[in-house]
């Protein structure tokens, strides 16, 4: 079983709050004392929280069912109810939090640390001796608590990564990913070897680095869910830039960049804003004079570089134009 898991459907439910108490003081020597009954607790909230350890929902994969306490109830001489203990779900950055009957989105969890509830505790009820006004001395109610918050919710994780590489199956990703990183993705020479995203960190000049994901191949028509389809191409909406590869044997590079460039077109015009460089793979098998005649054929105003994972062929210049990239604003077309 795959133990990356980017999709959990999750039943939620806060705690309710606790409720008032309607109490009057009463001691030996004062039998008709004022009111004193304590508030109740707040009933324990459902929090999301950002940690970098995590990089998979699976640890909640088999929690379908996630319950808060309740407040508990206020009592006599102004004491108040605990409040209920929340829940703290600990999950990926990139995590993004939908209501699962609309679709709305939530909110996303994108920082180390940080905490979004997801379901509110209700709050407790106010105990009678908050209602003791100058006109009514003795209140004789209570507030109930509050209901909990309670429904079906989506939590879908995104990928942060500085680079994300697409191209179609065989393009040479996990292969690059795993000479440029310790990352250690399966390797096979057959179309969806990658079935999981896979990061890695590339390390760059001077102590620098940066995060690159390799995301299963796109197909012809992965927009409408064909092959792996929109479960991946969600992660590329989270990458900083994009990395295109194109095997140098390809029938035509300047036509397959263009097919990979409409899927994420058709799936999130907003993609293309993204900045682009292209890598020839698999260059190995090029020469000089052949690399020259293909490049009057290669996309126009898009970065591109010739490199063979195989050889080490151009590695340094492709992570050299990549932290170039990273580090500059210019939109690329």
């Amino acid at each position: 079983m795959s133990n990356f898991i980017d999709y959990v459907r999750l039943f939620c439910a806060s705690g309710d709050g606790g409720k008032g108490s309607m109490h009057l003081h009463r001691e030996k020597f004062v039998p008709k004392g004022g009111p004193d009954g304590g508030n109740g607790g707040r009933g324990g909230h459902i929090i999301l929280r950002g940690n970098t350890q995590f990089w998979t929902l699976i640890h909640l994969k088999y929690r379908k069912h996630i319950k808060a306490e309740a407040g508990g109830a206020g009592s006599g001489a102004l004491r108040s109810g605990a409040e209920g203990k929340d829940i703290i779900l600990d999950v990926p950055l990139g995590t993004v939090a939908k209501n699962a009957e609309t679709g709305e989105i939530l909110f996303e969890i994108t920082n180390d640390g940080e905490e979004k509830i997801l379901c509110n505790g209700g709050r407790g009820g106010m105990g009678n001796a908050f209602f003791k006004t100058a006109t009514n001395q003795t209140p004789r109610y209570a507030q109930p608590g509050e209901p909990r918050e309670e429904g079906w919710f989506i939590l879908e994780l995104k990928l942060l990564a500085d680079v994300g590489l697409v191209g179609f199956p065989n393009a040479g990703k996990s292969t690059l990913l795993s000479v440029v990183s310790a990352a250690k993705p399966k390797i096979a020479d057959y179309a969806f070897t990658t079935l999981e995203p896979n990061l890695g960190i590339v390390s760059h000049r001077d102590g620098h680095s940066f995060v690159m994901a390799d995301i299963p191949g796109i197909i012809e028509g992965a927009h409408e869910g064909r092959g792996l389809g929109l479960r991946f191409l969600r992660h590329i909406e989270r990458n900083s830039m994009l990395l295109f590869m194109v095997p140098a044997d390809s029938k035509d590079i300047l036509t397959e960049y263009k097919i990979l460039l409409n899927e994420l077109k058709q799936y999130n015009p907003e993609l293309l804003d993204k900045q682009r460089v292209l890598a020839i793979t698999k260059s190995d098998m090029l020469d000089d004079e052949l690399m020259t005649e293909m490049k009057p054929h290669l996309p126009k105003k898009v970065p591109y570089v010739f490199i063979s994972s195989l050889t080490g062929y151009n590695i340094q210049l492709l992570k050299d134009m990549l932290w170039k990239t990273l580090n500059s604003s210019t939109d690329v077309g």
